[in-house]
């Protein structure tokens, strides 16, 4: 038997009268199989949608599961139902686990489907919302099916080509300072299920390991937590751009490995390898030059990279006016931490500027807001950290590059 064939009498085998009566009920949205002795309802919705909201009430309340799985992890849950978290929001231990950068995606993410939410009168994720609430007044247990937002996000990091990433980070922040209203037909096309899929096909044309990891991957890891809910008759609530790839592992019987889809990829030796070459050259050189022209040519370099790195990294933290401490952090920091793959001087700046200019609550309930204001990246304490960590991270990209190359030139002249 050849595989399509395979997968039609498997197909028609899961799909019994019972589904097609049940599937009957319902607008397209609604997709309904069995599997093990299992009914599964999966709800396809737009997200952005009041009518979704609506569909998952109804469909929950008629259908009273064992259970309900949402395509929520539990870090999304929580950023969805504590619209406040921001106020107790650890800044200096975000930053000294190195979390600062996800935590800024983070932000400007909640910031674009803020605005986007408030032009289309309801919020990204407010029928996941509605799903456990529904499931909660009736005392359905509810199962977040979807993987860990950060496991997502760094697999989807490390399988992202360099120049893919620049791409998708100025994409993003195209998106986020975008002031552009949103039309009565942009409403409308963002209301309908199928836009998503044809979003998620464009996107796997553009960048197919992104398609992979956030796409594919979840499709595989949500029909697995669906399976595996309990009870008979389970109410899955997702995307509607999931609900196909869902029912092709499931229809398919995928062997799903949630072990290795939760595993983040090692860095490759060779980012490694470049990682420390750089620094093993500049102290090389500056040993070479030593040794053929003298103690103080040496001397002359190593206070060259000194200045190369330390001047513009402090011309950075100026420019996001920061705190005199942090300048003068940014220009003793540089030049050391330049010389290691371990730490970069941002964060190094962006905690000494949490320290002497803690941010107040007042910023933290506003931050959704201020993030899509370029003016105010400078007038909030809170998002001025977050310059404090990326101009004086450039200013010593810059200077590295400078000094690097001076002082390997003086090494062969």
């Amino acid at each position: 038997m050849d595989e399509h064939s395979y997968y039609m009498t498997t197909t028609s085998r899961l799909r019994n009268t019972a589904d097609i009566n049940l599937e009957a009920r319902y607008p397209s949205d609604v997709s309904v199989m069995s599997l093990d002795n299992k009914t599964l309802i999966l709800v396809g919705t737009a997200h952005i949608s009041q009518e979704s909201v609506a569909l998952v009430r109804d469909v929950i309340e008629r259908e009273r599961p064992d259970a309900v799985c949402v395509e929520l992890d539990a870090r999304r849950f929580e950023a969805l139902s504590q619209p406040s978290r921001w106020e107790t929001l650890d800044l200096k231990y975000i930053i000294r686990n190195k979390q600062l950068s996800t935590l800024v995606v983070n932000l400007l993410l909640a910031s674009y489907q803020k605005r986007l939410g408030e032009q289309l009168g309801v919020m990204p994720g407010a029928e996941m919302l509605e799903a456990v609430r529904t499931a909660e007044r009736h005392h359905i247990p509810i199962v977040l099916c979807d993987r860990d937002v950060r496991v997502t996000m760094k697999r989807a990091w490390r399988t992202t080509p360099f120049w893919r990433k620049s791409i998708l980070l100025s994409s993003l922040a195209f998106n986020v300072f975008d002031t552009t209203e949103v039309s009565e037909e942009d409403i409308r096309r963002l209301r309908k299920q199928d836009v998503l899929s044809e979003m998620m096909q464009e996107l796997g044309k553009e960048v197919p390991t992104l398609k992979t990891v956030l796409i594919d991957e979840r499709d595989q890891y949500l029909a697995r937590k669906i399976q595996d809910a309990p009870g008979q008759k389970i109410v899955a609530v997702v995307g509607a751009g999931h609900v196909a790839g869902i029912r092709t592992v499931l229809e398919t019987q995928q062997d799903v490995n949630l072990d290795a889809l939760e595993a983040i990829p090692p860095t490759s030796p060779a980012r490694k390898w470049i990682g420390w070459s750089l620094p093993l050259v500049i102290v090389g050189s500056i040993i070479g030059i030593g040794f053929q022209q003298g103690a103080l040519a040496a001397g002359e370099n190593a206070l060259f990279w000194v200045l190369a790195n330390g001047i513009p990294s402090a011309i950075g933290a100026m420019a996001a006016l920061a705190h005199p401490v942090t300048i003068l952090t940014a220009f003793a920091a540089a030049p050391v931490t330049s010389l290691t793959p371990v730490i970069g001087v941002g964060y190094v700046t962006a905690f000494v500027q949490a320290y002497v200019q803690p941010p107040i609550v007042r910023e933290f309930q506003s931050v959704a807001e201020d993030i899509g204001n370029p003016r105010q990246w400078w007038k909030s304490r809170l998002l001025r950290v977050f310059l404090a960590f990326l101009l004086p991270t450039i200013g010593s990209i810059i200077g590295t590059w400078v000094g690097g190359t001076r002082i390997v030139a003086n090494l062969l002249s």
